[in-house]
């Protein structure tokens, strides 16, 4: 059983303007598809074959594990972001009040997260032994090998945003935050207690 490129949730040009359908393009098509395509051909004929993404990233290092968790990782982006304006679940919206004091806060602390993080990775909202945390992971480095239950991510790895932004990471983040983030995903996970799973 090979590890399939999972299709983009909405059709290609459904984040403009703020992420043209050129980004999405080369993030999903190039990028994403490399990672998938890396990570077939590393675990064919192992005792890899056959496992989940989640199984090989939690237990693989080096360049097994870079393919694994960035499989994951951006398939995790993709179900973040939507075109259309969602809320968080009040079960959410309570504890983002409990946690963060305010849904302003929360973004502000998500920002200076993903804005702040140096060179390439992941900003992350997500539940830290019953607390909403904004983390971040350098790299490939994934929330799901870190004890936590992710929520949501942005991609702060250059090719997110250089077609549309150039070097402009704040920009990005300010367009992310206003415009795309899929709360309803957010909540979905929130509420079901464990990670999204990527699907086979």
């Amino acid at each position: 059983m090979t590890i399939s490129l999972m299709p983009l949730p909405y059709a290609q040009d459904a984040l403009e303007p703020h992420i043209s359908s050129k980004t999405l393009e080369i993030h999903h098509g190039a990028h994403h598809k490399t990672y998938v395509d890396k990570l077939n051909a590393a675990i064919a004929g192992t005792e890899n074959e056959g496992k989940s993404v989640e199984e090989i990233a939690m237990s693989s290092t080096g360049g097994l594990f870079n393919n694994a968790a960035q499989t994951y990782n951006h398939g995790f982006y993709w179900m973040s972001l939507s075109g259309e304006k969602s809320e968080p679940s009040e079960s959410l919206a309570t504890a983002i009040a409990n946690d963060f004091g305010s849904m302003d806060a929360l973004l502000e602390a998500l920002a200076n997260e993903a804005v702040n993080h140096f060179a390439s990775g992941w900003a992350w909202l997500v539940v830290d032994a019953g607390k909403l945390k904004v983390i971040s992971t350098h790299d490939a480095a994934t929330a799901i090998t870190e004890d936590v239950n992710p929520l949501l991510t942005i991609d702060v790895w250059e090719h997110a945003y250089y077609i549309d932004q150039m070097n402009k990471r704040p920009a990005y983040v300010k367009a992310v935050l206003e415009n795309l983030i899929n709360w309803k995903f957010a909540s979905d996970n929130f509420d079901r207690g464990t990670a999204w799973t990527y699907p086979a």
